[in-house]
Parts: C-alpha cells; sequence; structure tokens
C-alpha cells in the first residue's frame, strides 16, 4: 500500500528519542521513567513487538551473565523494573528462590524484558527509522519514521523532533565472504544461527549436518543437534577456526574486564592499541561455558557406553576457503586446516553458519549528519567517554549509542552486564546531573599505571526544562 502524507508533529520536543528497542535501549527507558524530573521520551523499533533473538531459545539454554545484569539493578536496585519485581508480578519469588538460579533462562530474559516493553510509556513497536536530521534554526533533530502494518507495509509516515537520540539498532547476522555463496535459494538448508530454532525441524530431516563456528551459540546449536540425534547415526561434524573448543573466560578476575574500570582504561588507550587488543581478547567473550562443553562431552561419552563411537566429528583450526552447491541438493565445503596446511572437501546436506554478529552501520541513518561526524583513522565514528558520537560543533544536540562503540569502549560494549551503567551514564550526562550515581571503582584489578579519571558529568547544551 501507499504510504499516507507525513503526520505533522503536534507534540511538544522530546528530550530524548531512542532509535531501536532491544535491551539496551530498553534499559535507556526503564531508568528514564524513573528520573526524579521527568524527560519527555519516545522509541521507536521496526518490529511489532520484542523479541530477544527468538531463534536462539533453545530449550535449557541460558544467559552467561547473572540475572542481575538486568535492565536496571546494577544502576537501580529500587527500579520497579527490576528482574525480581517481574518475578513478584508473576508471582514466582518463592519459586525463583528456591530454584537458585544465578543464571536465569534465556526464554525467562526474553519474557521478562516483553513484560517491561509492554509496561513502560513511550515505546512505539511497528515504526520504522528512515531518516535523521539537525535543524540548525530550532536546534533540534528531525527523525522521519514509517508506521508499519500488520503485514510491515507501510501504512503513515511521521516525524518526531528531539533534542538527543539514542542509538540502540543493535546487531546483524554475519556471514564470512566465503560462505556467501551458500546463502542463494537451495533445496538443502544454510540457516545462520540466528534463525536456527525456526528451522530446527527442516534441519533435523537432513542426513548430515555440519555446524561452523566455535561459539556458545555453535555449541548450545550443535548439543540441541545431537541430543535430537540417533546414537551411530548422528551425522554431525562441527567446525572451528579457533585452535580449539575453548572455554569463555570466566574466572573472577578475568571477569573485571566488563566493568566500568576497564571501559574506561580500555577508551582511554591509544587507537592501534585497542585494535589490537579486541581480537586477541576473544575467550573473553567468544568461548564457550562450561557447562555446555560438559554437557557436550557427556553426550558423546554417554553414546560410547555400548561400544563404538558416534558418528560426530568436532575440528577446530580448520577454515572454510570456499563453499557452494552440488546439484542444488547438498553442500561442499572446501575446508583447509591452518596448523597442517592440509585441505580437504567436506560435503553435507545441511548448515548451521554460527558465525556470529556485526554492528549495523550508522551511515545510511546518520547520513545528513555525516558531514559532521568525526571519524578515527580507519573511518569509524568517534565515541566519547558518556558513549556520544563525537559531533562537529554545529550540532549541539547529542546522539548516544548503545552497542556500536566496541572499538572505542573494549569487549564489554555488548554485554548486558553494562547496560545499567551505560544507561545511567548517558542519563547522567544528558540531565547534566546525577539521579543515578555510579559506583568510583568497580574492579580489584587496577588496569594501567595511570588509572583514567572518572570523568565529571557535563551539563547540556539545551535545557532540559524548557520545551517547544
Amino acid at each position: 500500500m501507499t504510504a499516507a502524507p507525513p503526520t505533522p508533529d503536534t507534540h511538544p520536543t522530546h528530550d530524548l528519542v531512542g532509535i531501536g528497542i532491544g535491551p539496551f535501549n530498553l534499559s535507556l527507558a526503564a531508568l528514564a521513567h524513573g528520573l526524579p524530573t521527568p524527560l519527555t521520551t519516545a522509541f521507536y523499533e521496526q518490529r511489532p513487538a520484542f523479541h530477544w533473538h527468538p531463534g536462539l531459545l533453545i530449550d535449557g539454554a541460558t544467559l552467561q551473565v547473572p540475572f542481575l545484569a538486568d535492565l536496571v539493578t546494577l544502576a537501580d536496585p529500587t527500579s520497579p523494573w527490576s528482574f525480581l519485581n517481574y518475578q513478584r508480578t508473576q508471582d514466582r519469588l518463592y519459586p525463583f528462590y528456591f530454584a537458585e538460579r544465578f543464571h536465569i533462562h534465556r526464554a525467562e530474559y526474553d519474557a521478562y524484558c516483553r513484560w517491561v516493553s509492554t509496561q513502560l510509556p513511550g515505546l512505539h513497536f511497528g515504526h520504522q527509522v528512515d531518516a535523521i536530521r539537525w535543524d540548525p534554526h530550532t536546534a533540534r533533530f528531525e527523525v522521519d519514521h514509517t508506521q508499519l502494518d500488520a503485514h510491515g507495509e507501510a501504512e503513515s509516515l511521521g516525524r518526531t523532533h528531539t533534542r538527543h537520540i539514542a542509538l540502540g539498532i543493535g546487531t546483524e547476522p554475519h556471514i564470512p565472504e566465503p560462505l556467501k555463496p551458500l546463502t542463494d535459494t537451495g533445496t538443502a538448508p544454510v540457516i545462520h544461527s540466528a534463525d536456527y530454532l525456526h528451522h530446527r525441524e527442516r534441519l533435523l530431516r537432513a542426513r548430515h549436518i555440519t555446524v561452523i563456528g566455535s561459539g556458545q551459540s555453535g555449541a548450545e546449536i550443535f548439543l540441541d543437534l545431537l541430543r535430537a540425534r540417533p546414537t551411530g547415526n548422528e551425522g554431525l561434524h562441527w567446525l572451528a577456526r579457533t585452535p580449539a573448543f575453548a572455554p569463555m573466560e570466566y574466572s573472577k578476575l578475568g571477569l573485571e574486564h566488563f566493568t566500568p574500570d576497564y571501559t574506561r582504561y580500555f577508551h582511554a588507550l591509544p587507537e592501534p592499541v585497542r585494535d589490537t587488543l579486541v581480537p586477541q581478547q576473544w575467550q573473553l567473550h567468544k568461548g564457550i561455558d562450561h557447562d555446555t562443553i560438559t554437557a557436550i562431552h557427556d553426550e558423546l561419552y554417554r553414546r560410547t557406553l555400548h561400544g563404538g563411537w558416534p558418528d560426530a566429528t568436532l575440528t577446530p583450526g580448520v577454515a572454510v576457503r570456499t563453499a557452494g552447491r552440488v546439484a542444488n541438493t547438498r553442500v561442499e565445503l572446501h575446508l583447509e586446516h591452518i596448523q597442517q596446511s592440509t585441505r580437504t572437501r567436506l560435503t553435507t546436506d545441511a548448515v548451521v553458519l554460527a558465525t556470529g554478529y556485526r554492528e549495523r552501520p550508522l551511515d545510511t541513518l546518520l547520513e545528513h549528519v555525516g558531514p559532521h561526524l568525526r571519524r578515527d583513522t580507519a573511518g569509524r565514528p568517534r565515541v566519547d567517554t558518556h558513549h556520544r558520537l563525537d559531533l562537529g560543533p554545529a550540532i549541539t544536540g547529542h546522539i548516544y549509542v548503545q552497542n556500536a562503540e566496541r572499538h572505542t569502549h573494549g569487549v564489554g560494549a555488548p554485554d548486558l552486564g553494562l547496560a545499567a551503567w551505560r544507561s545511567a551514564t548517558i542519563l547522567n550526562n544528558l540531565t547534566g546531573t546525577t539521579p543515578y550515581p555510579l559506583p568510583q571503582r568497580t574492579a580489584f584489578t587496577t588496569f594501567g599505571l595511570t588509572p583514567p579519571a572518572i570523568p565529571t558529568q557535563q551539563p547540556t547544551l539545551v535545557p532540559l526544562t524548557h520545551h517547544n
């Protein structure tokens, strides 16, 4: 259908507009709702409702962070939007207490976030943001959006004005270049792990399945497939580029890389040092949790009890050089073992690409403010300690980013455990006050010989007490 003309903006200028409603902007919305001096906010999301990685809500899969890493608790434990309060409203506090679960099920976290998203005001699902512009005459951003109907078709156009913006558009599934030919249509299923549950039954009908990727998602999918296949006829291959199916770094001091202390230390490092560090720290966020590794080994061992070995091959240290389809019914992978410098081919009936995610590019959305965006030597947006894009002086409003700043803030950028702290940092900066006092120190480790100072709050350039 053809969208109706833009609806005139009859609302006052917002203090903050959020683009994208994943856990991070949902955290920001929840903490903004609890401010002593209310902000006028609006948050827009293209999807019709909140759903957190629905294709990976495998039965029994848990979060890799404790339940305290909810949307608000690590900034405001008294917030009505905490996970514990959600349990109270569901009359589940005592069952949760006796369950003694520090790491909750992913499906439960998804349900909790969806509960918050249906209770908070100012969240607009089914709205696609099309463009962001800066109006120098009114010193505010114009946010153009399209309201979508139940089928995702354009229904009406609108424009919202705001002093500040928070970008939380998240990440998107990543398919490495050699594997992109597999995305062509064919009868042999080739799916990204993000869509695993949507295709699980079709995958299980395949005689042979190959999982590519050694992270947590790849491990969980391999385990789920293994459990569903008959003993002796598993027909599974699990390939990884990493030199081992390695456990995630989960020691107490190792976890301190996901603290505000480390984030500040990382941000203060020279750009070349930061770029070197991130790939070296892959086990901090790309490894497999110990419970999943144990469960995989236990399941494989159980299948040897009556003699023989399971028909499951687990091979790390392997790169996929090229890939293609064979007669449109099977998939052929050209493999190279990195350490042996040997090559072979693997023909399979289905492939799951557990190849991770990448930050969604901001350039399309920020096309009209692009000339004012300052970049680093690699062309990436500069992001300051308050999670603001570094914009030229012509733009006096702020654009905050959530989970688009790993290159400036380190491996903690996508971690749920820093969500509430980052949201509180943004709100403290935006209001020029400290409605959410943040801890001065968060780690026993002292990162560096001269730890960077904790940034002071800086008042915004546009008074929040005046509304147009």
